[in-house]
């Protein structure tokens, strides 16, 4: 019986190790795709913001729709970027967990759950991964382990 739980203890070891390199990656991969390609279809397509700046929350809503469309925009595809490379991840996490809770509460948060009705369902998603990345950080496989591990947690 030592042998098993010996045996499982290294396994689960194992795991952790590895999930300490890898596991935040996926996760921070797939947001920085989904915001960066958000981004890039503001980047190419006109500004919508107007028509949708009255269900702005405070303070967003008194900000004029072409500033808000530029900040969303470039939040997406900085934070994107930094993501995917593990920098600043924090910090983008949480301008990214703003810009995903406006746009729930201006877009989605009338539609349902449903995505096909451009309901909440993907806004909760972003949400519910973008919490570990700020309050855990990146993992290790990533700029900003590399920078702390190098001039170390002043």
């Amino acid at each position: 019986m030592k042998g098993i739980s010996s045996c499982a203890a290294r396994c689960l070891h194992g795991f952790d190790q590895t999930g300490a390199w890898l596991g935040l990656l996926g996760i921070r991969l797939l947001l920085a795709y989904e915001f960066g390609m958000a981004g890039l279809e503001k980047w190419r397509g006109d500004n919508w913001f107007t028509e949708i700046q009255a269900a702005f929350p405070f303070p967003f809503g008194v900000v004029p729709a072409e500033i808000s469309w530029q900040l969303a925009t470039w939040t997406e595809l900085a934070g994107a970027a930094a993501l995917a490379v593990g920098l600043g991840t924090r910090f983008w996490a949480l301008g990214l967990i703003v810009l995903d809770l406006v746009a729930w509460a201006a877009v989605h948060a009338g539609n349902g759950y449903n995505v096909c009705d451009n309901g909440y369902k993907l806004p909760l998603m972003y949400l519910v991964m973008l919490v570990p990345l700020l309050l855990s950080g990146p993992g290790k496989l990533s700029v900003d382990h590399w920078v702390r591990a190098r001039f170390g947690r002043a």
